[in-house]
């Protein structure tokens, strides 16, 4: 099984972009990239999205190479083969961590996503999330909004009943 992204973090960002990526998170982006040996820094992907996405995603070589097999399953020309190779593939960066375990954020990642002198690193599972606090705390608020409706007797593992296959006949 595949190592997961765990946990959440808020570090600082230097002048010239450099911020430190959690050590816990290096390891799951040294196990994911089949190109990586000791002594080698890791490869990953960052999406950063269309206007409306407010974090920058980083990916793994194995799960962006995961979605590229999917979008290379779609149909050749298709609207939405398009829109995923132009997420995927424009709105990316390829890049590596230096030696230190830092990234660096180019001031156009920075400025869409408005990390300044801090970056909020949020584990999704196969993933991790580069945000700004501010657009972190907003986006939290939203989800302990929603988890405070459901009443302190809601249990979250419920939801993954929708993850169950059906049991009709």
């Amino acid at each position: 099984m595949a190592q997961r992204f765990r946990g959440e973090s808020v570090h600082k960002v230097d002048s010239k972009g450099r911020v430190s990526i959690p050590a816990l998170f290096r390891r799951v982006l040294e196990a994911g990239d089949p190109d990586w040996t000791d002594g080698l820094t890791p490869n990953l992907v960052i999406v950063y999205g269309g206007a409306s996405q407010k974090y920058l995603e980083a990916y793994t070589q194995k799960a962006i190479q995961e979605v590229d097999e999917q979008i290379a399953r779609l149909p050749r020309g298709s609207k939405e083969r398009r829109v995923m190779e132009h997420i995927f593939n424009s709105q990316s960066l390829p890049t590596q961590t230096d030696d230190t375990g830092r990234l660096v954020l180019p001031q156009k990642l920075r400025d869409k996503v408005g990390i300044t002198n801090e970056a909020y690193f949020k584990a999704t599972g196969d993933t991790f999330q580069i945000w700004s606090t501010d657009a972190h705390d907003a986006r939290n608020e939203d989800i302990e909004s929603w988890l405070s409706e459901k009443g302190e007797d809601f249990d979250p593992l419920t939801l993954l009943e929708m993850a169950m296959p059906s049991q009709e006949g």
